[in-house]
């Protein structure tokens, strides 16, 4: 086996998932990460088919995954009265199976942590420079180190591709759309619900802390790290709005965390650049889409069987892993999230909702979602490399 010393950069799911398999297959690995620690909470995330589901199990997680799952539920639509319009049942949010992102990724890094691999947090990759043996890699932190490959798992604005591909104006799409997390605990505790007004959507309420927002808006300049800046951004985007906005606001003005972040999508021709490879959200990132996290866990699964199939020749596995998976990536190429969560005008509002209220048309959508999660040829690469 040669290649075998491999850098990761993101801790969040792609990455540890990545880090699962090839530490199995007798990598040497590493795993760096901006944060300075594994990030907890976050939105759902969740799993659909059986191509999901056998990847789990070949983990060997899938029972915990079940254990922590948090149930797909109802969410109603509402009026600014308060009143039900309709309904978005839980087996379309949450998939067959739904889990907190941050206990999944908690999963993911306490079981490769323990196996060995290495965790860097609160570093980041500055510069990579390619050589006909290996990577070169700096860091914001940490001493510099040569590894024979590294692959970036660090999301839709991936620095790993930025410094190995080019500008992320070169890849990224703006959908037009914003979206926002943010812890509410007081909002908590209700029937889960969301609330419309053209170009607006807030949902709070549930078993979940937290409040989501998406909304319509030109492309925007600030800090992803700023989180009073982002707040500001918020209560001016949802000034005015109805039902139980303000209250939620006044939440908002007192959390201690915010994620805001564009509804965008990634459009690259090629998954690898020498020795360097993208994954997950990075390669075929569409905010929102519904298949992000099967996406890089299924992902991971086949980037690290062809390494191992290859015995380590990145040439041979890099291209074999875009030529089987760019297929199933797919699924993330169309769609975008946002004018579906926030419709711009009230009949298209009203149009969304109506969409609900068919059975017929909803059994469709989930036939389709099916469809697509399990439109791929999975080998079973723990049996073809007898490890």
């Amino acid at each position: 086996m040669k290649n075998t010393n491999v850098l990761i950069s993101g801790a969040s799911i792609g990455g540890p998932a990545l880090a699962y398999w090839l530490d199995r297959y007798g990598f040497d690995v590493t795993v760096v990460e901006k944060a300075p620690a594994p990030r907890p909470g976050g939105q759902a995330v969740d799993f659909k088919g059986a191509i999901h589901r056998t990847v789990l199990e070949r983990m060997g997680i899938l029972g915990e995954v079940l254990r922590l799952q948090t149930g797909g539920t109802d969410q109603e639509i509402v009026g600014a009265d308060g009143r039900r319009l309709a309904v978005l049942p839980g087996e379309f949010t949450g998939g067959e199976i739904e889990i907190t992102r941050g206990d999944l990724a908690r999963l993911l890094y306490e079981k490769t942590a323990a196996a060995g691999c290495r965790y860097v947090f609160g570093d980041s990759i500055t510069s990579l420079t390619q050589t006909a043996s290996g990577v070169h890699v700096t860091f914001e932190r940490g001493a510099p180190r040569t590894f024979d490959l590294v692959v970036g798992a660090d999301g839709i604005h991936s620095n790993v591709r930025r410094l190995a591909f080019g500008p992320e104006s070169d890849y990224v799409r703006f959908l037009g759309h914003y979206y926002a997390l943010v812890d509410v605990p007081e909002i908590a505790g209700s029937v889960p619900s969301m609330y419309n007004e053209p170009g607006r959507m807030v949902a709070a309420g549930g078993p979940k802390a937290a409040a989501f927002f998406t909304f319509a808006s030109p492309e925007l300049d600030y800090d992803r790290y700023d989180t009073e800046g982002m707040k500001k951004i918020l209560i001016e985007a949802y000034a005015g709005m109805g039902w139980r906005t303000p209250a939620i606001l006044s939440e908002v003005r007192r959390a201690d965390d915010v994620y805001l972040d564009s509804i965008s999508q990634v459009r690259i021709d090629r998954y690898a650049e020498g020795r360097v490879a993208l994954l997950g959200d990075a390669a075929y990132g569409n905010t929102l889409g519904g298949f992000g996290t099967g996406l890089a866990l299924v992902g991971a699964y086949v980037l690290a069987g062809e390494l191992a199939l290859a015995g380590g020749d990145h040439q041979v596995a890099f291209k074999r892993y875009e030529e089987g998976f760019r297929g199933y990536a797919k699924i993330a190429k169309n769609g975008n999230a946002g004018p579906f969560l926030a419709p711009g005008t009230p009949g298209r509002i009203r149009m969304r909702n109506w969409m609900f209220k068919n059975r017929l048309l909803l059994k469709l959508m989930l036939k389709m979602t099916d469809m697509f999660a399990t439109n791929i040829d999975l080998k079973d690469y723990p049996s073809l490399t007898g490890r």
